[in-house]
């Protein structure tokens, strides 16, 4: 495109604040190769915050009900999700493949290898999804005794498991197909999925958990129920957008004809990630045992602290992925200086965003976790984690976009080595060691929780500038 033409392309759209504000929200048609960096950050990442926020609002919800039915129902919830932080590894590993690669071709204009790619996305998403449900329904009760359940824990926590291990693939589907929509540059459609899914999560959980109107009381296990159902019907909704034309990404019939090297190439660009993340999230799963040596109480309080970090640094993915959507496309269209660019844009903004949120947490962490319990022992230890977690809200702030632009411009590895060098080499053993060599308690793990993303958020930022990535070929 020459210059003149992006001139007339742009002056084709109108860019007054409100028109902005209604374009993001109903989907952009713009070429983000081209135009103002700030502009196409704001299109992607109003949607895409919105998206996340959404997936915070999962976890919020469930604990929000479930606590009310005491500690041992919310450490049932706490230990299921340490495990389905695994699952959710893996999706949002698959997803980093999809965007990256989606979002290239969409760059290089290549709508018809845009779609074929995320048809063999949805292959392997297939086939993973259904060997986890398999060992999650199968081994529930063990890996709950693994991580330190008691009995009476295990007894009503393994069917909770079952039900959110084996429908994994509504977990699966909805970071999947998202992220394709993502990568095309389509991010609310994104959006919308989530909406309707947590919509429908925030009616029927507290209906199935209470047993309201015709809804049977099922009490923690009402919370998997509606979750699941939830999900499942954005699924459903993802799915049908994606397969109508009219879209910035359609998977027609002829997309589905197999490729086995498209398929392999995606799968050890996947593979990558999902290692990357179950790098990353299973070090929350091992601190669940070292957390759990102090009691039942310092669980849940550990739990509800988490889901409210969750629930505030989710949105911040929205615009890492923004970030992210723009590296894969610049790349694309040979523009690496302009990826580079958005990146540093993203993560500066970001910092400032999360250095506030982390100043209204420190200081109001007692009343945040007071939502979700009134007991005690739970609501001192929640608070604590809430206070000492939130000093490096900066840092996350910063790193999270960082490590989100390499996984756009295929660069996997990178995010991969830092993540098994911070969190295992570092993070577990500095838990372990503050918590009872050190005798700080559960204190001691949040601390090397917070230390840990900081340090993680430097690291990247020295990587990152070298731009290695900029080379990387998808």
């Amino acid at each position: 495109m020459s210059f003149n033409d992006e001139t007339v392309a742009a002056q084709a759209y109108d860019n007054s604040p409100w028109s902005v504000i209604k374009e993001a929200f109903r989907g952009s048609e713009r070429d983000f190769t081209n135009g103002s960096i700030g502009l196409a950050i704001f299109l992607l990442a109003v949607p895409m915050i919105l998206e996340m926020f959404g997936e915070s609002l999962f976890a919020i919800v469930d604990i929000f009900f479930v606590a009310k039915l005491g500690a041992n129902a919310v450490a049932i919830v706490g230990l299921t999700e340490s495990v389905m932080a695994l699952i959710y590894a893996v999706a949002f590993g698959l997803a980093i493949g999809a965007t990256a690669t989606v979002s290239r071709r969409v760059g290089e204009k290549d709508d018809e290898g845009a779609a074929k790619t995320a048809a063999h996305v949805i292959y392997l998403g297939v086939i993973i999804s259904l060997v986890m449900s398999a060992l999650g329904i199968i081994f529930a009760p063990f890996i709950l005794k693994l991580l330190g359940a008691g009995p009476d824990v295990i007894v009503e926590g393994a069917t909770f498991m079952r039900i959110m291990l084996g429908g994994n693939a509504v977990v699966v589907f909805i970071f999947l197909l998202n992220a394709i929509f993502r990568g095309a540059g389509d991010a609310a459609i994104a959006m919308r999925v989530l909406l309707l899914a947590n919509g429908l999560n925030i009616i029927l959980s507290p209906c199935f958990v209470f047993g309201v109107g015709p809804f049977p009381e099922l009490g923690v296990i009402g919370a998997a129920v509606g979750t699941t159902i939830g999900r499942a019907c954005g699924v459903l909704f993802a799915a049908w957008m994606l397969f109508r034309p009219g879209g910035r990404i359609h998977v027609a019939r002829e997309s589905w004809k197999l490729d086995p090297a498209l398929l392999w190439k995606l799968a050890k660009l996947s593979s990558t990630g999902v290692v990357q993340l179950l790098i990353a999230t299973a070090s929350w799963t091992a601190l669940m045992p070292i957390v759990a040596g102090f009691g039942e109480e310092a669980i849940a309080g550990y739990v509800i602290a988490l889901r409210v970090v969750m629930f505030a640094l989710l949105p911040a993915l929205g615009l890492s992925n923004a970030a992210a959507t723009m590296v894969g496309q610049n790349l694309g269209a040979g523009k690496p200086e302009r990826s580079e660019k958005a990146v540093w844009t993203a993560a500066f903004f970001n910092a400032a965003v999360y250095f506030s949120i982390g100043m209204i947490f420190i200081f109001f962490s007692n009343p945040i976790i007071g939502i979700f319990t009134t007991e005690p022992a739970v609501l001192a230890y929640g608070t604590s984690a809430l206070h000492i977690i939130a000093y490096g809200f900066t840092f996350y702030g910063l790193g999270m976009v960082l490590e989100t632009a390499f996984n756009g411009a295929g660069d996997t590895w990178t995010p991969t080595y830092l993540n098994f060098l911070i969190f295992w080499v570092f993070e577990i053993p500095a838990a372990y060691i503050l918590a009872y060599y050190f005798e700080l308690g559960p204190d001691g793990v949040f601390w090397a929780i917070t230390v840990a993303f900081s340090l993680l958020a430097i690291a990247s930022a020295i990587l990152f500038r070298r731009g290695k990535w900029k080379t990387k070929m998808v």
